[in-house]
């Protein structure tokens, strides 16, 4: 069996976050390291208006961290626009700021394939209801990062600057329409980041740079357009962004006075957050996360298992579901079975889980464990069709937590079964998918 180390080593909150948010990236369908990038750019900006290093600190994880509700309005994309909402979000960024251009590609985007009368259906839906959906997205997506950040424990300026990512400087922006200087700073840094680097890794540093002069005045500040030409002369501003190394170079910028290493309650607050993250993802996989994480620590105590390594497992069942972000909610959401190319993006997300969880030193030990959760004992499972003996006790609680909860869950192909119904279903598994001790002590477990 596969074994992990327990003891947490050393780690900062800036390391912690930074790997984090490339589940971010996932889910807004952006190129892998797009926070990241947005960081190191809003951060040169910072620099060149002169903010102080408590400004910086605060700018510095607003940047990281300002996609924290990204995964809050998929659902609602795919329902409304019948679309792959990671293609429809990537797409979208790269739309100019004229009312033709956007309604060209939300009507391009509506329905695509589907039959003409479907297709008539929808968009006629966004026509007479466009600016309303558009508010109720975006206030989700703001109110949903800005609540997790606190929770997170950072300050009001980086709750605020997310929050208000959306606004556009001529006041045309969302959730608040406000304007100019009534933007908060880090909002307006943190767009204009964006609009940068998706620009930049679309086109190049003339295309960025061109995007961001045409966004001046309309969507960004024009003195942070002029602070971003002078940043962007220096050599080492591009090619630090498609360095391998871009993400260390973003780690030490972290300022000093503003970071700390991790405490073992911080970790757990941490894996709380991007539990919300994940479970936001879908309506019927609201709480599922919390769920597996608090029945696996119920059952990892009632195997004899010490506070520390039931602490530990706990996060590594909260994550499991981490690789989802990077999963379509038109498969997520799908009421039918899926097709070929459906489980093979299905099947990937445990893939993500690894990756992700991986890059964390603090969590990296939780990686294996999350993402084989989807491994059987008889070697039919995924990512690597593991046998049983390759497979941990921990990571057979996690599955059989998991396999349960979806079980009892309402699901798009079906409604909720009883518990015992999914008790009935998981006996039938036994020795296959689901490891026997591990399901005598989750019916003591459920029954508690």
């Amino acid at each position: 069996m596969l074994h992990q180390s327990l003891t947490v080593p050393a780690v900062s909150r800036a390391e912690v976050i930074a790997a984090f948010s490339y589940a971010l990236d996932l889910t807004e369908g952006q190129p892998a390291g797009h926070s990241i990038r947005s960081c190191w750019i809003g951060m040169e900006i910072g620099r060149i208006i002169g903010l102080s290093s408590a400004e910086m600190g605060d700018l510095y994880y607003t940047l990281l961290l300002k996609d924290l509700g990204c995964s809050s309005n998929a659902a609602r994309i795919c329902e409304l626009y019948e679309a792959d909402d990671r293609a429809f979000k990537q797409g979208y960024k790269t739309v100019g700021t004229s009312l033709a251009a956007t309604l060209h590609f939300v009507f391009s985007k509506t329905a695509r394939g589907r039959p003409l009368r479907q297709r008539a259906a929808a968009i006629g839906n966004i026509l007479r209801n466009g600016g309303a959906i558009a508010q109720e997205m975006i206030v989700s997506r703001c109110t949903r990062g800005a609540d997790i950040a606190r929770t997170l424990r950072f300050s009001d300026a980086v709750c605020d600057g997310i929050y208000h990512l959306d606004e556009h400087w001529d006041g045309s922006g969302r959730p608040e329409r406000r304007q100019s200087e009534a933007i908060p700073l880090f909002s307006r840094i943190a767009l204009l980041a964006q609009v940068v680097d998706v620009f930049h890794v679309h086109a190049g540093p003339s295309a960025a740079l061109d995007e961001a002069r045409r966004r001046s005045g309309v969507w960004l500040d024009p003195a942070l357009v002029r602070a971003l030409e002078q940043a962007s002369a220096a050599p080492l501003f591009w090619t630090a962004l498609s360095s391998p190394t871009i993400e260390s170079r973003v780690v030490r910028l972290a300022p000093h006075e503003t970071e700390r290493h991790l405490d073992e309650e911080y970790l757990d607050c941490i894996a709380d957050a991007f539990g919300s993250v994940i479970d936001a993802k879908s309506p019927f996989t609201a709480g599922h996360s919390t769920r597996v994480g608090k029945l696996s620590e119920r059952m990892a105590a009632g195997f004899g298992m010490d506070r520390g390594r039931t602490r530990w497992l706990r996060r590594a069942a909260v994550l499991h579901d981490i690789g989802k972000l990077g999963v379509s909610s038109t498969i997520l959401e799908k009421p039918g079975s899926l097709d070929e190319q459906e489980w093979s993006e299905m099947r990937a997300h445990a893939v993500h889980t690894r990756a992700i969880l991986g890059r964390i030193g603090a969590l990296a030990g939780l990686a294996d464990v999350a993402a084989a959760h989807h491994e059987r004992l008889d070697g039919a499972g995924y990512p690597l069709a593991l046998g049983a003996s390759a497979i941990s006790r921990e990571t057979r609680i996690i599955t059989a937590c998991d396999h349960y909860d979806a079980l009892v869950s309402d699901r798009p192909y079906r409604a909720a079964l009883s518990q015992s119904e999914a008790l009935r279903i998981m006996t039938d598994a036994v020795g296959t998918a689901i490891d026997g001790d591990c399901l005598e002590l989750l019916k003591r477990s459920v029954d508690a």
